[in-house]
């Protein structure tokens, strides 16, 4: 495995940020890591990274412990913060060489050369990074990540702030990556974890509550479907809906009337025949597969996101 958690806890005081945590991943991987606010997903990954050091359990990273021996682990790993820590003061490509030298890389002129085509910064390169664009900013942090090519790449919030197109462009190069290498990847944007994660890590409270394929993590809460209903006029009575047997919630928002209804029974002709009933006119009603988000908020919202 290329990554092995045990265990991993750590406290403040008698506050548990990381509580007994424990989780393998292998490489080829994408894994989403996700969490509300405080639940401990930075803390992770700074004692991974040998940043911060564990109070109880231990993490291998290619075999390597970070207790025992963090500089080894720190040869296998890329890692990218969320705040990008970046020297403002110099150009783009005399960064990645210092990054390269203080890796004691032997090609460091080729790695470079390498990365700055990867990431999409040749006509950045002999710029100040002080005078780029978020976006570029962030393929710069990228690129120093991934300078001594390491198994591991850890990234937090690396698409925080980006245009559209600065999206599109960052994860097609996660994508890209995540072929070959461990992908750890924290962020808030559940459209990005469908698009890009194999697997899906929750943790609350800093307590793993969900470890998941993406494609079987609609399972995780069972015994549900999503219903989305779209009226020409939305604006109705939902106590009508809420009255059909099997409905267990009616909301609106951008995308409708949505329904979330028990699995083992299908509702919609019951759906259908109280619109009618009701003198209100369908354009269209769907069934759906349960979103990360929906799962999120039902594994995470009973505790504090503060």
């Amino acid at each position: 495995m290329s990554l092995s958690i045990q265990s991993l806890t750590k406290k403040y005081g008698d506050q548990k940020a990381v509580d007994n945590l424990s989780f393998e991943v292998g490489g080829g991987t994408i894994m989403g890591f996700l969490g509300p606010n405080g639940a401990g997903k930075s803390t992770t990954m700074k004692m991974i990274s040998c940043y911060f050091s564990p109070t109880s359990g231990t993490a291998k990273v290619c075999g390597h412990d970070i207790i025992d021996n963090p500089l080894e682990v720190r040869k296998h790993i890329g890692y990218l913060p969320e705040n990008n820590p970046l020297y403002f003061d110099m150009y783009v490509k005399e960064y990645l060489q210092f990054v390269a030298e203080i890796h004691g890389l032997d090609n460091k002129s080729n790695r470079v050369k390498e990365l700055i085509e990867m990431t999409g910064l040749g006509k950045e390169q002999h710029k100040l990074i002080g005078a780029l664009s978020k976006g570029y900013k962030q393929r710069v942090g990228l690129a120093q990540a991934m300078i001594h090519n390491p198994d591991v790449l850890i990234l937090d919030e690396p698409t925080s702030g980006l245009d559209m197109n600065q999206l599109v462009d960052i994860r097609n190069l996660i994508k890209e990556i995540g072929k070959e290498k461990t992908v750890i990847l924290s962020t808030h944007i559940m459209q990005e974890v469908q698009a890009l994660c194999d697997r899906v890590i929750i943790i609350n409270n800093g307590i793993l509550v969900a470890d998941d394929p993406i494609e079987s993590l609609q399972n995780r809460i069972k015994g549900e479907n999503k219903i989305t209903l779209n009226l020409t006029n939305n604006d109705v009575n939902l106590s009508i809906l809420n009255q059909i047997s099997g409905i267990n919630s009616v909301n609106k928002n951008e995308d409708g009337i949505v329904i979330h209804a028990d699995a083992n029974v299908d509702v919609r002709p019951k759906i259908f025949k109280a619109v009618v009933e009701a003198g209100w006119i369908i354009i269209e009603m769907k069934k759906e597969k349960i979103s990360v988000e929906h799962i999120f908020q039902k594994l995470t919202k009973e505790d504090s996101y503060a």
